[in-house]
């Protein structure tokens, strides 16, 4: 009863309603479990995950994953260190990655002057379909959880935007 209606971007800056939350796809239970596609969870939740990943593993005294285990995770495992660019086929979303590798599960920040974003060495997050948006930056200490229902992600660069302004704003 609390999902939000998505929306897939016109052209000419109109709206269309893409996923009813009356009648969407996401209240039945799924055919086949993916953990990459068609997540559905509260932004509370999301967020402890994200905070949990920031804090090495645990949350409220409540470990999810080793230490180990997650820092091997958020290193670049592709081959020769190379970035995401370098080995793929098209583009993801509107957000450039050089300078990002990938780990198990998301991107991870190389290099901070090649990504053109600002940032820190070993942030890492990823975002979805619907230009959503999580990362970590154990550097400073920083959660991001941003949600949004406006698709394709590359409709506007909301998530450049909101790094530059998360990032600007630390003193």
């Amino acid at each position: 009863d609390r999902f939000a209606a998505c929306y897939l971007h016109q052209p000419g800056d109109t709206m269309k309603l893409q996923d009813d939350p009356q009648r969407s796809r996401y209240l039945k239970t799924p055919g086949f479990l993916s953990g990459g596609g068609g997540l559905v969870s509260t932004i509370t939740d999301y967020h402890r995950f994200a905070q949990a990943l920031c804090q090495g593993g645990e949350y409220q005294g409540e470990r999810i994953i080793g230490r180990k285990t997650l820092e091997f995770m958020r290193s670049n495992h592709l081959p020769g260190n190379q970035d995401l660019p370098a080995l793929s086929i098209g583009a993801f979303s509107e957000t450039p990655y050089e300078g990002n590798g990938f780990g198990l599960g998301f991107s991870v920040k190389t290099d901070v002057a090649k990504s053109h974003t600002i940032g820190s060495v070993g942030e890492y997050g990823w975002g979805g379909l619907a230009s959503t948006n999580f990362f970590v930056d154990p550097v400073e200490d920083l959660v991001v959880v941003f949600m949004t229902q406006l698709m394709p992600s590359s409709s506007y660069p909301i998530r450049q935007e909101l790094r530059a302004m998360v990032h600007g704003a630390l003193v």
